[in-house]
């Protein structure tokens, strides 16, 4: 049963070598409509903390020269807001340790000055003008703020891999819980000074968090609430995907490449995890960027159960995000990163078709690391 909450896994993990070493992020997507026109927009926000020891009174920005020439390792807040689509952007707004108020109890808090975010709700604003003249923020030019309730319907809890032991030992280069693989969102986004409201039934939104010392390359992941099924023709008002992965590490060790999946299917589980070895799940996948888009291929298998699932989004949409790790490289410059993929899955009982499901505003992403790193 992986749809079990579990807060704890949301605390901030940043204590012993995680402290000098380590990110942690708590990741927010969701859709809201225009106030003026009705159309359809998809926002993201997340709030980056890095290498907390290692900080003072200003923020480290791992990208500037003279860190890079002496070695200076980052360490900061980063608001990351942006959005998808038409006048796409990813605006990043920083702070030193001295300005941040991070609480490592349950429920988890980050706050400094104007921005903040705990489990059910976030409010912040990021504006950032003449990106082009700092290339070290990451970022391009633009305004958003935000003030949104958040309420977590499902999670995918991944099991013992996230558990409070492994936690505690800080076992994998990267870990991941998604307390709200389904999330409904409600309240105000202003995008470049329009207005867009944000309602539960249609936000289609998303919430998860990753923290460790190092990313992943290959770097996979879709997910969708917004979905419909192809046999009947129905809304499936109570259903999510999650697929998540690449190669990660025990340590220094990489394992063969290999992901993370769940369906919450009409309130029944279908869990494909291979840390489940008692469940005997195969993961085959492949990720590919083409001229105008990027496209996935997983198939998944246990004993009993199947998912195949396709998705594709146009580059257009897309944004190509930016992180530097907690050791300061910028090893991912290819990562893209979209709200509006599309695609089916299709489930299967043994060589039963259970369903096929057309997927759309699918949160996507898909990088590997530069050659030479």
């Amino acid at each position: 049963m992986f749809n079990k909450s579990d807060i704890t896994r949301n605390a901030c993990q940043l204590f012993g070598p995680q402290a000098k070493r380590g990110y942690d992020w708590w990741w927010h997507s969701f859709t809201g409509r225009s106030e003026s026109t009705g159309k359809e927009k998809s926002f993201f926000v997340e709030y980056f903390l890095c290498n907390p020891a290692l900080g003072g009174d200003e923020p480290i920005l791992g990208q500037k020269e003279e860190n890079r020439k002496e070695g200076r390792k980052p360490s900061y807040l980063m608001v990351k807001a942006g959005s998808w689509g038409e006048d796409s952007a990813q605006i990043h707004r920083f702070f030193g340790w001295k300005e941040i108020e991070v609480s490592y109890s349950v429920p988890f808090s980050v706050k400094a000055e104007d921005n903040f975010c705990t489990e059910d709700r976030m409010y912040g604003k990021v504006k950032v003008e003449g990106a082009e003249e700092k290339p070290y923020l990451m970022s391009q030019n633009g305004e958003m703020e935000w003030d949104l309730s958040i309420n977590k319907k499902v999670a995918f809890n991944v099991g013992y891999g996230a558990g409070r032991l492994f936690r505690r030992i800080q076992l994998f280069e990267m870990f991941w819980h998604a307390e709200g693989m389904k999330t409904e969102y409600s309240g105000v986004v202003v995008w470049n000074g329009e207005r867009y409201i944000v309602s539960p039934e249609s936000s289609y939104g998303y919430s998860d968090k990753n923290w460790g010392k190092d990313f992943t390359s290959p770097w996979v992941w879709l997910s969708s609430c917004n979905l419909v099924s192809a046999v009947s023709g129905k809304k499936l008002e109570d259903s999510v995907f999650d697929i998540g992965g690449g190669c990660p590490k025990i340590g220094p060790i990489p394992l063969k490449r290999k992901l993370l999946s769940a369906f919450w299917y009409e309130g029944k589980c279908y869990e494909f995890n291979f840390s489940k070895f008692w469940t005997f799940t195969r993961t085959s996948f492949y990720s590919k960027e083409t001229e105008d888009e990027i496209i996935w291929h997983v198939e998944q298998k246990t004993v009993r159960f199947s998912m195949v699932t396709d998705i594709t989004c146009k580059k257009k949409d897309m944004l190509l995000v930016n992180y530097e790790a907690p050791n300061g490289k910028k090893l991912h410059n290819r990562l893209w990163n979209g709200g509006s993929g599309e695609g089916r899955v299709k489930l299967y009982k043994g060589k039963k078709l259970i369903d096929e499901v057309i997927c759309r505003n699918v949160g996507c992403e898909y990088g590997e690391y530069d050659k030479e790193a």
